[in-house]
């Protein structure tokens, strides 16, 4: 069994490689530069420990992850497109460093990359891997485009909201797992479980990430604070505080939303703050984390061969980066 840190370290050897061509390099070195930005690759180590959850790591298990972080790359690229974002690890994001048009084709060639790898495993494995890869793609988008859409809807359900996240952040992070378990021979009911773990954690994960985009050191967090803000975004943070503001507040809320003056991340953290939103926070972030501890809690393994995926539980939601 490998730490979350080893299986990190391991991959990174893995997918330190070429993954496209050389020509045309206007296409392909935007590729190239994104990805040697790095990132934590996070969901590529999990689909690992999915794997070793339950048996020795299966070689093609290396080919999914490699698929699964070049998807992910790809959402990024694009999200940062349709987010108007300047940072990205810290760095320019590839639209602004080469252009809208070229950041879309970049961003389409990874995902087709990504397919090469599927492409790879074991035939035994590829109809269910295939078909978890395309259900969860088809809703990361479908997250993404509720993402966009509450932008413009006045009233967002909390309830909506959390279905929003799933599809866009969790339900990737879940399918990582399903898909190294099932590479594990895991059973029906161990994949039922540790999909759930998966998905759980990354709700818990995306209130987190909501709330360091709001509150976090933009330093550590590598990109610019207050993105959701500027972009009218229906948070957690903000459909709580319309949930619990005073009229007062309600109204200076819509008119900073309206109006979008120059310091309105200062006056919306400032209301924020005011309503207490930071410990209302911590609590529904504790409650999808305890839902997905006890998901990993009923998988038929020893618990011996769950630290691992306990100690990374508490690294991403204890993370302040």
């Amino acid at each position: 069994m490998h730490s979350f840190n080893e299986l990190v370290k391991i991959f990174a050897e893995r997918f330190a490689i070429e993954h496209f061509p050389k020509h045309p390099d206007t296409l392909y070195e935007p590729g190239n530069y994104f990805l040697a930005l790095g990132g934590k690759r996070i969901r590529p180590v999990i689909c690992l420990m999915g794997n070793e959850l339950f048996d020795e790591i299966n070689p093609d298990t290396y080919h999914v992850a490699c698929a699964i972080e070049l998807f992910h790359n790809f959402t990024l690229i694009h999200d940062d497109i349709m987010d108007a974002a300047s940072l990205r690890r810290g760095m320019e994001t590839v639209h602004k460093k080469y252009g809208d048009n070229t950041a879309l084709l970049s961003g389409d060639v990874m995902l087709i990359r990504s397919y090469d790898y599927i492409n790879k495993i074991n035939i035994t494995y590829l109809p269910r891997i295939l078909g978890l890869f395309n259900k969860t793609a088809r809703e990361v988008c479908e997250g993404q485009q509720l993402d966009m859409d509450f932008e413009k809807k006045e009233h967002v359900l909390m309830d909506e909201y959390i279905e929003m996240i799933s599809l866009k952040t969790s339900v990737l992070l879940a399918a990582s797992l399903e898909m190294g378990a099932i590479l594990g021979g895991a059973s029906e009911h161990n994949c039922r479980h540790i999909y759930e773990f998966g998905k759980n954690l990354g709700i818990a994960f995306q209130i987190q990430d909501d709330y360091l985009d709001a509150f976090g050191d933009p330093e550590k967090f590598g990109k610019d604070v207050g993105g959701d803000i500027r972009q009218n975004k229906k948070t957690f943070l903000m459909l709580h505080t319309l949930a619990t503001a005073s009229a007062k507040q309600k109204e200076e809320l819509r008119e900073l939303i309206k109006t979008n003056p120059s310091d309105k991340v200062e006056k919306v953290l400032a209301i924020y703050k005011a309503c207490n939103v930071d410990a209302w926070a911590n609590q529904l972030k504790e409650k999808y984390l305890q839902t997905a501890m006890q998901h990993l809690e009923d998988i038929a393994v020893l618990s011996v061969r769950k630290k691992s995926l306990v100690e990374l539980a508490a690294f991403l939601i204890q993370r302040d980066y």
